[in-house]
């Protein structure tokens, strides 16, 4: 019993997780439409302080990026920021303008062996299309996401959009982006999935 005690004493003495976590996504992360300090971005950095977490997050989001445009800048900021920590958040602006799946799961696959292969775990944040896009597209889409990670041996990516997406007060005008209401729902979407991941 005094062992186990001691124990948990000294793990409480040890200083919190310290990384660096960089959120590589499109607008939905990158703040689009909203104040400066608003973004779940911003809003994750806050509740890491909190919680005891001395990491840095780099939020290296691009709006309007593709899982392309992700593809082709990845190596550049795993080399500035040596994340041990990679969210990756990219796929919508690929599915909003119709672009192959295939192609899609081949750029991500990139980003993601490339994040591995420098040493970063990878947190896969999935993405929806709305049901005008018709079911063989949207279900081929969807399955990117679950494909990717049975693949790469990743957690199960959340639906970044879940608790909002059907909520049109916590959207904004083009029923796109989550306005501000709608950004804590966004990370506590994000936080059961990322929280493993967090090493003290």
């Amino acid at each position: 019993m005094r062992k186990l005690v001691a124990s948990l004493l000294l793990l409480l003495s040890l200083p919190a997780w310290g990384g660096t976590i960089v959120v590589f996504g499109d607008s939905l992360s990158a703040g689009y439409g909203l104040e400066p300090g608003q973004g779940w971005v911003t809003l994750l950095k806050d509740r890491l302080e909190r919680k005891g977490f001395n990491c840095q997050v780099i939020n290296a989001s691009i709006s309007g990026d593709t899982s392309a445009g992700g593809a082709a800048r990845i190596e550049a900021v795993l080399a500035q920021h040596r994340p041990e920590i990679l969210i990756l958040e990219l796929g919508a602006n690929d599915g909003l303008r119709g672009l192959s799946p295939e192609a899609m799961k081949a750029n991500l696959s990139s980003i993601i062996l490339k994040a591995k292969a420098a040493g970063a775990q990878i947190l896969l944040l999935g993405m929806e299309m709305p049901p005008n896009y018709g079911p063989r597209y949207t279900e081929k889409f969807t399955s990117v996401y679950s494909g990717l990670a049975e693949e790469h041996q990743l957690p199960k990516p959340p639906f970044l959009l879940e608790r909002v997406a059907l909520e049109p007060q916590m959207m904004q005008a083009d029923n796109l982006h989550p306005n501000a209401a709608g950004q804590p729902l966004l990370l506590d979407t994000v936080w059961p999935a990322l929280r493993p991941l967090l090493r003290r």
